[in-house]
């Protein structure tokens, strides 16, 4: 049996007032529930997305904070690229304009020029050979009287060094008297006996004075060809010299050669008519130029120099032989051609590849890009580039490692890492059902993975470039030129520094390429011992006097 309900106006009111209080603090119940989810969501996508590394080891990449596993550092979170959000490239660097000027970014249009060079030169005055005069005796005898006392002093051409008795030209002029008498009818034995005694340096004057006094003279003088100064005596008085004998050296000092040493690398930068301004040790204060007159066609297989010379003009005879020179010549390549230039500031070395970063056009901010590039020579503060680069193209020349640093941070190609970093810190979604445990043991093994990784980085690069310390015996800033370029110039070695106070040379060389041993015998072959290997004698008498360092 059915009970009807009745129910009035106010019912009504009950009932619906009961339902919208219901339904509106299940919607405030519900809301703020949803809020707290979609914030927890949010703050744990955020914090999932963030990814950590170290400032000193960027290869490292986590997943949360930590310490650096190679050098205990704090991670920092790895900051996103400015331009993200920008689609650039994956090989792109972007900074903004603020980070530019705290870090004094500067850029340069690689352009065409001539590539000039600065040379410095160490060298000797040395005589002009074509001014040296060698007196022999040209019969023999005993010398009777010295002109010449001692040796440096001035003579004039035609005054007397010496005087000599010779029994075989008393004989000589009694043919000549004798003759005399047979000169109308056999005038080619008076000529023969003339010319014998002009054979012997005898004047025409000297002979005409023996015809006219028909009588033999015993003593003749010897007589100076030129006007220099005497630089070696080789007799004295009452000696006996046969004939060939070597009696006087005389030189014309009035214009003297200046000889530089130029190694095999500075010569495609020097040529003939080259200006070169130079000074003296001993002269100081006084400046001198002159211009390259030759070049030696040869090199001293030993220490890898040829000889350049300048000949110049000696008023008042202050250059002296022997004095030391340091001269500098500027000068253009070989062939006098445009190259693209570059400055020295722009690149990044790693001992086989040289590093640019060029600039890309058409960005709202300052973009770079990563760029190997191939080197000419060397010219002053700038080098010529051969190959990577194109006339017009912006490169970064100040505050390069910057950018650098910053794309290793990023995880972009960098000088230390060309290809960019391909490392995941994210994990598989298979481990979303592991363990706590499991987790951290998986992030470990990736940890481990990528220190493995770099280990094998730093053995490669620690395999290809070694480092060695050794003695060399050496005196001079000369002497530490020679050693250093000897023992570059073998291929394979990168760097070597000899410290003159020390004497100890620090090198760096792949020893794949050469070895140890060749480079002591290399610094040995320029004249200079070492712990292993020792100097050849007739190498080592050749040094310069300031470079002939005492000999264990």
């Amino acid at each position: 049996m059915k009970t009807k309900i009745n129910l009035n106006k106010r019912d009504y009111k009950v009932i619906g007032i009961a339902l919208f209080a219901g339904l509106f603090f299940g919607w405030l119940f519900f809301h703020d529930s949803d809020s707290k989810t979609d914030q927890t969501t949010e703050i744990n996508t955020r914090e999932q997305k963030t990814i950590w590394t170290c400032s000193m080891h960027p290869q490292i990449r986590m997943d949360k904070p930590g310490k650096c596993p190679i050098c205990g550092m704090d991670l920092i979170p790895l900051q996103k690229d400015v331009g993200s959000a920008m689609n650039i490239s994956a090989d792109e660097i972007q900074m903004t304009e603020a980070a530019m000027k705290i870090a004094d970014i500067q850029t340069r249009a690689v352009k065409k020029e001539y590539p000039n060079k600065e040379i410095y030169l160490l060298g000797k005055v040395k005589p002009d050979e074509r001014r040296i005069s060698e007196l022999t005796a040209r019969f023999g005898g005993r010398i009777e009287k010295l002109y010449v006392n001692f040796t440096g002093q001035e003579v004039n051409k035609g005054e007397k060094l010496a005087s000599i008795y010779s029994p075989a030209l008393v004989t000589a002029q009694r043919e000549l008297l004798e003759s005399q008498e047979y000169k109308q009818s056999n005038p080619e034995f008076y000529k023969a006996a003339r010319n014998k005694l002009r054979l012997w340096d005898l004047t025409d004057g000297q002979i005409n004075d023996i015809e006219q006094s028909g009588e033999t003279r015993s003593y003749f003088d010897i007589l100076s060809p030129i006007t220099g100064t005497v630089t070696r005596r080789n007799v004295t008085i009452g000696d006996y010299v046969k004939e060939g004998s070597s009696l006087f050296q005389v030189i014309d000092l009035t214009s003297v050669w200046i000889m530089f040493e130029a190694y095999e690398s500075d010569l495609p930068w020097i040529k003939t008519n080259d200006k070169v301004n130079f000074t003296i040790q001993s002269l100081p204060g006084k400046y001198f130029n002159g211009s390259v007159s030759f070049i030696d066609p040869l090199l001293n297989p030993k220490t890898r120099i040829a000889q350049v010379r300048v000949q110049v003009q000696n008023p008042g005879l202050i250059l002296k032989p022997e004095m030391f020179v340091s001269g500098t010549v500027t000068s253009a390549i070989a062939g006098n051609k445009k190259d693209l230039m570059i400055p020295k500031t722009s690149v990044l070395w790693t001992g086989k590849r040289a590093v640019v970063y060029v600039k890309v056009p058409d960005r709202e901010q300052p973009t770079f890009r990563y760029r190997e590039i191939i080197l000419g020579p060397s010219a002053g503060d700038f080098y010529v580039v051969k190959e990577g680069l194109s006339e017009g193209e912006e490169i970064a020349v100040n505050g390069v490692f910057k950018i650098d640093a910053a794309a290793q941070l990023a995880g972009k190609p960098s000088m230390m890492n060309p290809e960019g970093s391909n490392i995941s810190s994210e994990h598989n979604h298979g481990d979303r059902d592991l363990g706590d445990s499991t987790k951290e043991d998986h992030s470990s093994h990736q940890q481990m993975g990528m220190n493995t990784m770099d280990d094998h980085s730093e053995h490669k690069m620690q395999r290809d470039l070694e480092q060695a310390k050794f003695k060399v015996s050496g005196n001079c800033e000369m002497c530490k030129d020679r050693i250093e370029t000897a023992a570059k110039s073998l291929e394979g070695v990168s760097s070597a520094n000899w410290d003159v106070d020390t004497k100890i040379i620090q090198v760096s060389f792949n020893r794949d390429m050469t070895s140890l041993d060749k480079i002591h015998k290399a610094i040995a072959s320029a004249g200079h011992d070492t712990e292993k290997e020792s100097a050849p004698q007739e190498v080592y008498n050749n040094l310069p006097a300031c470079c002939k360092y005492t000999r264990e």
